[in-house]
């Protein structure tokens, strides 16, 4: 298996983890998605610290949060990726999963739209063209149900602002997450230890075996698909893992209508039509843009000798 073969394997794996994962939370609809945060944060941070303690890394968690600097960018970080976490945890308890997916296929515009205002970036028309039939997508939902499909929207910018932020660390992927989850993890602690101790209703770690398994190993759950990514995103082109991580909100959507039996009218295939053909411009002007960069180094580099 060669490396950029192994690398689309990890990649596909990663997001086939992230895709089928409203399986995994639905057994635990009846625990609070508070309590359910908690946990996944607690038990993530023992994850990450123990791939760092067998990579002999540790100390780039220490790292990680060196300076003001560092600890305030890692503290945005950790509230856009907890504000996601727990969003998409209650869209699974509540039945909203398909919106759950939507704001995934919607993030890539999103990050494209941030670039715009926080970087500069300039996008081409196919791309523009993309962007305004997502909008589309998005007010033909909002008419359709009376309200904004707010789950998603607010998936969509959280995840797209932590990836902005995120390339303002210089800490390797495994390390700044462990450093985010090490800054929530005493607000994680003291929920858990107040519902346990102090709540009327208590907590439900320990009731019984399944729900128990299920909460440990979500730090599982969320450090194995990040490291498989991570690893594949140093081996295969940005281009090809942008289309492969359209695999994550497509199963999440089979999930939604095939296996959960999610509701989906007419006006949900109108939205979800519309935000396929989005992503499609979208994908063909990264493959122009793929190819036109290809052609620009294959010229220089044929040009002679001055």
């Amino acid at each position: 298996m060669t490396t950029s073969t192994g690398g689309i394997v990890a990649i596909v794996l990663a997001c086939v983890v992230w895709g089928l994962s409203p399986i995994y939370y639905k057994p635990l609809e009846v625990v609070p998605t508070t309590e359910v945060l908690a946990h996944r944060t607690l038990w993530s941070l023992i994850a990450f610290s123990l791939v760092l303690v067998v990579q002999g890394r540790l100390g780039d968690l220490r790292a990680a949060l060196a300076g003001p600097r560092a600890i305030a960018i890692t503290l945005v970080a950790t509230a856009m990726i907890s504000v996601n976490w727990f969003l998409f945890i209650y869209s699974v308890q509540v039945g909203r999963v398909a919106e759950a997916a939507l704001g995934y296929y919607i993030f890539p515009l999103v990050a494209v739209l941030i670039g715009v205002v926080t970087f500069g970036e300039r996008l081409g028309r196919l791309q523009w063209a993309a962007v305004a039939i997502a909008t589309v997508a998005v007010l033909v939902k909002t008419w359709a149900e009376g309200v904004p499909p707010w789950i998603g929207l607010v998936l969509a910018v959280t995840f797209g602002v932590y990836g902005t932020v995120k390339k303002r660390l210089s800490a390797g992927p495994v390390a700044t997450v462990s450093a985010e989850v090490a800054l929530i993890t005493p607000l994680s602690l003291g929920y858990l230890v107040w519902q346990h101790g102090f709540s009327a209703s208590g907590g439900v770690f320990g009731a019984d075996w399944i729900t128990t398994v299920l909460l440990a190993f979500s730090g599982v759950m969320t450090a194995l698909p990040l490291m498989l990514f991570s690893s594949a995103a140093q081996r295969v082109p940005m281009a090809t893992v942008g289309l492969v991580q359209y695999v994550n909100p497509t199963l999440q959507f089979f999930c939604a209508v095939v296996v959960f039996g999610e509701p989906f009218g007419p006006s949900d295939a109108v939205v979800f039509g519309l935000i396929w053909a989005a992503l499609a411009l979208y994908s063909a002007a990264g493959i122009v843009s793929a190819r036109a960069a290809r052609k620009s180094v294959t010229a220089a580099s044929a040009d002679p000798p001055i």
